[in-house]
């Protein structure tokens, strides 16, 4: 089980990424330019408490262990994106635009982001069981994020007020397993198809 002050610091790298302690972001920067440098497989605590310039000690009293240093790193860098996501589709005036237009650039940067489409294609064996069975938190805080959105748009369109988290969780869904086995009959990598799926299968479910 985690520690609560282990879940204090996830929960605070998933709703502001710059505002850890000062340690704990050092230890995180540090962590992101080692797993992108070298992957996950040929990264060890040493490793990052070295780049960062604290003790092995240090990075374990803050993180514990190794993959909750790695899903820490993960979980900021998920932030990150959200606020990405966000600029890119702010301007859109409906929530069918922004969710078309957000599983579009979900996937893109997802393939050129460093450290998750390195890792997706370099150590796909090692990165994996981050965005599944052990995905949990990730899951949670994309899901959480995406609700949060479709709820203000219900409250902004005069949306019928039934929970949008089911609705979310099923787009994150659906959105994780084309970026984790990409081939099949429709060619996500086009964006064009991308958009056009989006909008044939995922908008309508804003309906449901």
């Amino acid at each position: 089980m985690k520690t609560e002050a282990n879940d204090s610091l996830l929960a605070r790298a998933i709703a502001q990424p710059e505002t850890e302690e000062k340690v704990a972001r050092r230890i995180l920067d540090a962590a992101l330019e080692q797993f992108t440098t070298f992957g996950l497989r040929r990264s060890s605590v040493d490793d990052v408490a070295k780049r960062a310039g604290v003790s092995r000690v240090t990075v374990y009293r803050r993180f514990q262990t190794k993959d909750r240093l790695v899903e820490a790193t993960l979980l900021r860098e998920g932030s990150r994106f959200f606020q990405q996501l966000d600029e890119a589709v702010a301007a859109l005036p409906t929530m069918e635009e922004r969710v078309v237009e957000g599983f579009v650039v979900a996937l893109r940067h997802t393939r050129a982001h460093p450290l998750f489409g390195g890792l997706l294609r370099l150590e796909p064996e090692v990165v994996l069981p981050y965005l599944t069975v052990n995905g949990g938190p990730s899951l949670t805080a994309t899901v959480d994020y995406l609700t949060a959105h479709l709820r203000r748009a219900q409250q902004a369109e005069n949306r019928p007020g039934t929970d949008p988290r089911p609705v979310a969780e099923l787009m994150v869904r659906v959105a994780v397993s084309f970026l984790l086995n990409p081939a099949g009959c429709i060619e996500m990598e086009d964006e064009d198809q991308a958009r056009a799926f989006a909008r044939r299968y995922l908008a309508p479910l804003l309906d449901a």
